[in-house]
């Protein structure tokens, strides 16, 4: 069905209501009908694409694969990076603001891909729901711990479908992880490390300088968003604005949402009490006072403590990046891979251990001779052959409290603010740990923070509070 362009007179619910009439016993109901959030399971899905250029080009390109899809309007700060969505689908109306968009838009749209820098991911993604829309929004959900909040109190209130893009939740090797734990094989799990081989951008460098003109292509403002007003650099587009605290969430954000997803989704755990980390630092830099506090850093290892859902004690997570890992298991033989090139898991149990690749891909216990001893465990977790996204796809289809997702904002929020729990950890050690003027105790080494979750405040040490959430720029408050 061809998408309504920008002007026509004739709104596609209207076509569809006159064609019903005309077209005899063949009847199609309205959505207004069927209420807001519910798509007739006659008609198709009307996606928007908000960040259309690289990831996001290959979402809504997923997206569009299926036949019960119109992919009927595209935004983008950036005329270069959209070129080949608009190319893709050139019916769609283009735009570079995505409020402009939703507003024009909001009797076409159904649902929208948010697929920008970290730093807008809450913004757009509140602004659709507001709107009724169903939303997928690629990882990780949003760039702070407040926003990641507000999106999992939207997703109740709104009562649209929701999906964060961390595709492992949807795949087997997550599932076939569960039901080996759940088989009770490595006993009750007492400990889980994770790892991965980001950051691919650089980290931990001076903040770029000089005066650039802004291209033609590229509205800067807009790509700012609710972000701090500072001029344009060509360093900071269109991939390496990840290892900068204004923009990205650096190495633990960019995959944690992959990695440890197994962690979070299988383990009775939801949010930590406490975090501490210890980060690789630039000494020359430190010394000096001049350690750069922008970036991220090039390499950290952070520890969350999780008390059990259930009340039996806590779990222990660990995670590793910039090419730190965890001790290798001695049950894993030497020329055995410790998971896979992007990283992977180690889930310590009382009884055993258990090795995955990335997004939980080919779990095996530990020595891995015992996987040729044992029959597959039973299979009770429900598979999604449709994948992540036309999992979503079908879910907007059949309607809010029809249909699940692997990753609904009333996972990923908490998920997300899980993660985010270690950004708090790394941005608090940054903040006083490079400039040790007189070694005070106060601020030196691994400081770890408290944490209550239900009211979002480090208890502890109050300073660190202030990356709980950000001021927004004006015209892009929350």
């Amino acid at each position: 069905m061809t998408p309504v362009k920008k002007g026509s007179h004739i709104s596609r619910r209207n076509f569809l209501r006159n064609a019903a009439i005309v077209g005899g016993g063949f009847f199609i109901v309205p959505r207004h009908v069927l209420g807001r959030g519910f798509i007739a399971p006659s008609d198709k899905l009307n996606i928007a694409g908000i960040g259309v250029g690289g990831k996001g080009a290959s979402d809504i390109a997923e997206f569009a694969k299926s036949p019960r899809v119109n992919i009927v309007a595209l935004c983008d700060v950036d005329d270069r990076q959209a070129k080949g969505s608009v190319q893709k689908f050139p019916k769609a109306p283009y735009y570079r603001d995505y409020r402009e968009m939703l507003e024009k838009e909001k009797n076409t749209i159904d649902a929208v891909s948010v697929s920008t820098p970290d730093h807008t991911h809450a913004v757009a993604t509140l602004a659709a729901m507001q709107l009724g829309k169903h939303v997928y929004t690629q990882k990780p959900l949003t760039h702070n711990i407040f926003e990641a909040r507000m999106l999992t109190e939207a997703a109740k209130k709104y009562k649209v479908v929701t999906q964060m893009g961390n595709q492992g939740g949807s795949g087997d090797g997550v599932r076939q992880t569960q039901e080996i734990i759940n088989a009770g094989w490595i006993g009750e799990v007492v400990e889980a490390q994770a790892w991965t081989n980001r950051p691919v951008w650089p980290q931990g460098i001076p903040t770029p300088t000089g005066k650039f003109d802004v291209p033609k292509e590229l509205d800067w403002d807009l790509w700012l968003g609710p972000a701090k007003n500072i001029e344009y650099n060509p360093a900071y587009l269109p991939f390496n604005w990840r290892g900068w605290w204004e923009f990205g969430t650096g190495a633990l954000g960019d995959m944690a949402c992959h990695v440890m997803d197994p962690i979070y989704r299988i383990l009775p755990i939801d949010y930590p009490d406490s975090a501490e980390c210890s980060v690789a630092v630039v000494w020359k830099e430190m010394w000096n006072d001049t350690q750069n506090l922008d970036a991220c850093p090039p390499a950290s290892i952070i520890h969350l403590n999780y008390p059990r859902k259930d009340g039996k004690g806590n779990i222990k997570v660990s995670w590793h990046d910039g090419g730190l890992l965890p001790e290798r298991p001695d049950e894993l033989l030497p020329e055995e891979k410790f998971g896979s090139w992007d990283g992977g898991v180690l889930f310590i149990g009382t009884k055993g251990k258990l090795l995955t690749d990335c997004y939980g891909a080919n779990p095996r216990m530990l020595p891995t001779t015992l996987m040729k001893d044992k029959n597959p465990a039973p299979e009770t977790v429900k598979r999604v052959p449709e994948g992540h996204y036309l999992q979503w796809v079908n879910a907007c289809i059949a309607g809010h409290g029809n249909a699940t997702t692997s990753s609904p904002f009333e996972y990923a929020g908490p998920f997300t603010e899980s993660i985010l729990m270690g950004n708090l950890a790394i941005r608090s050690w940054m903040m006083k740990n490079p400039k040790l003027k007189g070694w005070d105790d106060k601020y030196l080494g691994r400081k770890k923070l408290i944490w209550d979750a239900k009211n979002m405040k480090v208890t502890n040490f109050d300073e660190a509070n202030q990356f709980v959430k950000r001021e927004n720029r004006a015209g892009w408050k929350m």
